[in-house]
């Protein structure tokens, strides 16, 4: 995942309309959510954990994870397959 001071400053973006002082401070941590606007906080927060998920470069384990299991299918194309459901191919 994206680093720990990324992601708690892009959840603070999304909340901060919500700081129950007019200032926008979160400082003491009060948040007023109209419960109508609770469910778009919500999707809003998982579309930024989302966004800073698909940035992040695959760990050897995760690589090697998948390629381990992918090694029981028969043919490579399978196996691309398998990779590209896990994981962003990018070509360089």
């Amino acid at each position: 995942m994206a680093s720990e001071r990324e992601v708690t400053d892009s959840i603070l973006h999304v909340l901060r309309p919500y700081a129950s002082n007019f200032s926008g401070s979160l400082g003491r941590g009060d948040l007023v959510i109209p419960q109508r606007e609770i469910p778009r906080v919500i999707h809003e927060i998982v579309n930024v954990l989302a966004r800073l998920e698909q940035k992040r470069e695959a760990s050897d384990g995760e690589l090697f994870d998948v390629l381990y299991r992918s090694r029981r299918f028969e043919s490579v194309q399978d196996q691309v397959a398998e990779l590209r459901r896990h994981f962003v191919v990018l070509k360089r």
